[in-house]
């Protein structure tokens, strides 16, 4: 393997017990972004380098590219499960490291899919079928009665432990069919409070400005550039 790599531990954040981790940083990476959705590093750095300039396009890496061993998400609120993946991957590196739980809240369903969204049709991570399920399961509610809202929760974990998480919230409605290929999960349902698309029709600055993760990272935002040394 050519190119400059970095040896990264965090005794800090690591239990006593644990073993001294090694991993193979990339030079350029300034924090690491729990996830193996390359779709949400495109997204989340669309949003964080308009607020942090010193965030250099490459700056943001994932966690998967570290071959950092997925976490079990056992929490009971996105707030939990975004700094359960946060502080397993700050064990692990001694760069900031930022991580999100999100997922649908339906009216009707109680709050339902919730935290378990992107398992909602049994196992993880098949977004085709969580849709075709949901959509399967409103076919007889009506349109005044499909009142959902997107939730994010996002968390910063600094190298010596310490935690910060914000949340943000988009209202809307379900869609009684897919429309759009933008976007991923269940954007395509998705309509916001005041528009006639969903989320997988708009482009990736409309939703941005919008969205519960977009809502989310940018209350973040002041702390992780005062992470990476350029706070106001």
């Amino acid at each position: 393997m050519t190119g400059l790599w970095a040896v990264g531990s965090n005794p800090e954040v690591a239990s006593p017990d644990a073993p001294e981790p090694f991993l193979r940083i990339p030079p350029q990476a300034q924090i690491i972004l729990a996830t193996n959705n390359a779709h949400k590093v495109q997204e989340v750095l669309a949003i964080l380098r308009p607020l942090i300039p010193a965030l250099r396009e490459d700056g943001l890496v994932a966690s998967q590219a570290l071959s950092i061993p997925d976490v079990k998400e056992d929490g009971t609120s996105f707030s939990e499960n975004a700094l359960i993946k946060a502080r397993a991957v700050a064990r692990a590196t001694t760069l900031p490291v930022l991580a999100d739980d999100s997922g649908l809240t339906v009216d009707i369903l109680g709050g339902a899919p919730g935290i378990f969204s992107a398992r909602w049709c049994g196992h993880h991570g098949d977004d085709a079928a969580n849709l075709d399920l949901l959509l399967a399961q409103l076919s007889d509610v009506r349109p005044q009665d499909r009142g959902a809202a997107f939730v994010c929760a996002a968390a910063l974990v600094l190298p010596d432990g310490t935690s910060t998480i914000t949340q943000g919230i988009m209202g809307g409605s379900l869609a009684t069919q897919a429309a759009g290929h933008l976007g991923f999960g269940y954007d395509p349902i998705f309509i916001p409070t005041g528009s006639t698309r969903t989320t997988a029709q708009l482009r990736p600055e409309e939703k941005n400005a919008i969205s519960h993760r977009g809502k989310a990272f940018a209350e973040l935002a002041p702390a992780i550039a005062a992470a990476l040394g350029h706070g106001g």
